[in-house]
């Protein structure tokens, strides 16, 4: 006698690899906007072309137009990320590690006396 047995039941965690990808598209977003607000500022400051472009508000000269082109990096580049990565799992460690030297890099160099070395 064959006696038929029940299917095991699946699980619904069991189908699809978690996903990853919006976290990480998030986190190296921030590294690389916080990189553009310190690159945009040294180059608000030392290039007087630049400044005159990047002075969007008068009262408050350069700063205004640095600050908002890097928010205008950070939402770009979270935009691209989030559209490629979302239903990824990538290397979140390594991304991680470059979000954080990113945003290092981006602390040192909006020191003035680092950034006055430049």
């Amino acid at each position: 006698m064959n006696a038929a047995r029940p299917a095991a039941p699946r699980s619904p965690f069991s189908e699809a690899a978690p996903t990853n990808g919006s976290g990480a598209a998030a986190v190296l977003a921030a590294g690389i906007g916080s990189f553009a607000l310190a690159v945009l500022a040294i180059a608000g400051d030392r290039v007087a072309g630049f400044a005159k472009l990047m002075t969007f508000y008068p009262p408050t000269g350069p700063l205004s137009g640095v600050t908002t082109s890097a928010i205008a990096v950070w939402l770009a580049v979270w935009a691209v990320l989030e559209w490629r990565w979302q239903k990824k799992a990538v290397a979140l460690g390594k991304i991680a590690a470059a979000a954080l030297l990113l945003l290092i890099l981006g602390l040192l160099l909006t020191f003035p006396p680092l950034a006055d070395l430049l």
